[in-house]
């Protein structure tokens, strides 16, 4: 672990779930029943750096693979023929478009795509080799409960790899996300989020954390379970 990722995981300890805006489960289903016909064309270039990038992290693994937020089904084409893939959502008009490439690529490789709760996951413990949550952790409304799952489902040893906007702690974006920060609630996602509140983890032990385009806009951080 790098010393500015040990200075985070020591400021985690300070930093509470409790303390960020929440979000609405009923304002994230409406948010991704909207933008499920346009979500590709909208969303699919400025996400695709950060979902190579995670594809990349779990596909020389063996085994099980687990996609939480699978959306649209945008990067199950990107994980290795070799790996079993199960993709959850919470958003049904989402998964019938990941269903639809399913069937029309012939991704043999997905075993499943289920509607299901990240924070209530429905598979046994150790159940996975590596989870992949891409662009999900700000729209949850209880991360701690949802990473609690990830850090379950995941045997000892597994890959957790998150790909998220993480907020600013000054300049002019950090302001621009303090001032959104109240309107979570009707967004449906977090504008302000800082990375301390996923790091520090007693399981998970974080193994690198890169800036991605555009613009370190997003960030990757993988982590091994303890």
């Amino acid at each position: 672990m790098t010393n500015e990722a040990d200075k985070a995981a020591a400021k985690s300890a300070s930093t509470s779930f409790d303390d960020l805006h929440p979000v609405d489960e009923g304002a994230i289903l409406d948010a991704y029943r909207r933008y499920a016909p346009l979500y590709d064309v909208v969303f699919g270039g400025i996400t695709m750096p950060g979902r190579l990038a995670a594809a990349r992290h779990v596909n020389h693994l063996e085994g099980r693979v687990l996609e939480a937020g699978v959306g649209t089904g945008l990067s199950l084409s990107l994980y290795a023929q070799h790996l079993k893939v199960t993709g959850i959502d919470l958003s049904p008009e989402m998964l019938e478009k990941a269903r639809q490439k399913v069937a029309r690529r012939k991704l043999a490789h997905v075993e499943a795509l289920l509607e299901m709760d990240a924070g209530n996951l429905d598979f046994p413990d150790g159940h996975f080799d590596g989870l992949v949550a891409a662009y999900v952790m700000t729209v949850v409304p209880d991360p701690a409960r949802v990473l609690a799952e990830f850090e379950r489902v995941v045997r000892p040893g597994g890959m957790i790899v998150l790909v998220n906007h993480f907020s600013e702690e000054k300049g002019p974006r950090a302001r621009i996300e303090q001032a959104m920060a109240p309107l979570a609630a009707k967004l449906g996602w977090r504008p302000e989020f800082p990375v301390e509140s996923v790091l520090g983890r007693p399981d998970m032990e974080l193994v690198e954390e890169t800036r991605l385009p555009p613009f370190g806009l997003f960030t990757l951080l993988s982590f091994r379970r303890k």
